[in-house]
């Protein structure tokens, strides 16, 4: 496989001559959060990270994502957090986009570059930090653990996506994969992080309309994605919230490969 390449924001603000013509969409149904949009005055700070700044994609949210938040965390040379998670009923997933992470985690140091991954469960104790010399950004995705009696918590876990081989779609000649990085069988997980890829001119050749709700942060290339009654074009950079049972179909252009990073809620009876 070839040494990835993602897209991160950088900040940054826009000329006071630009035109004000974006693709930002909010809905009851879906949002679109395009990449322009992703400049230094909509930045967050967060409790006990230093010289670390946070776009918050996605958050529980009356209207909106009911599952899960979703940040791409901006570490400079020097900063992190020694107490980077404040919740202990929360897990979370980080993936390397951009640089590299020192990552202590439940006492083991690793290193994460781009393609870099980490499962975290509830109430581990990590650190994150940016020891080299340029600018780390990963994806961090959070999520309250639900509990099941009989089931055990799932064990915290480092890995590349390099080393993970994507699994193709039946039916689809290997142009639509999933890269999964926990086994879709193992109940203890009640989200999956994953990797989707279409080769161009592959499709979702029919609209999924489903309980699961989704965050799909694109990675590479570029594609029309049907949200709702709504045919959207989206590029590296956009970041996409769909509510449970959003239909949704995808049509991969090219030129390239179209790659996002995908949450869903799983394995769960659903709240009464």
């Amino acid at each position: 496989m070839s040494t990835p390449s993602y897209y991160a924001p950088k900040g940054g603000l826009p000329e006071q001559t630009v035109l004000h013509t974006g693709r930002a969409v909010f809905t009851d149904a879906y949002a679109v959060i395009p990449k322009g949009v992703m400049q230094d005055i909509v930045t967050s700070n967060l409790p006990f990270w230093e010289k670390t700044r946070a776009w918050v994609l996605a958050r529980p949210l009356s209207g909106f994502a009911e599952t899960f938040s979703q940040y791409i965390m901006e570490v400079s040379p020097g900063g992190g957090s020694d107490k980077p998670e404040i919740n202990e009923e929360a897990e979370g997933v980080l993936f390397v986009v951009e640089g590299e992470m020192a990552l202590m985690l439940e006492g083991s140091e690793h290193s994460l570059h781009e393609g870099g991954y980490a499962f975290i469960p509830p109430a581990c104790k990590w650190t994150l930090k940016n020891k080299s010399k340029r600018p780390l950004r990963f994806h961090w995705i959070r999520k309250a653990y639900e509990r099941v009696d009989g089931i055990k918590i799932p064990k915290a876990f480092v890995t590349n996506e390099k080393d993970v081989a994507p699994t193709p779609m039946p039916h689809t000649d290997g142009k639509w994969a999933t890269t999964r990085f926990v086994d879709p069988e193992d109940l203890r997980h009640d989200m999956h992080v994953t990797i989707v890829t279409f080769e161009p001119g592959a499709v979702i050749p029919f609209e999924e309309t489903h309980v699961m709700e989704h965050g799909l942060y694109v990675l590479e290339g570029k594609a029309v994605y049907k949200l709702n009654q709504d045919w959207v074009e989206v590029e590296a950079g956009d970041f996409m919230w769909l509510r449970a049972f959003c239909p949704q179909a995808c049509y991969a252009g090219g030129p390239g490969k179209f790659r996002y990073l995908l949450y869903k809620d799983v394995n769960r009876h659903m709240k009464l």
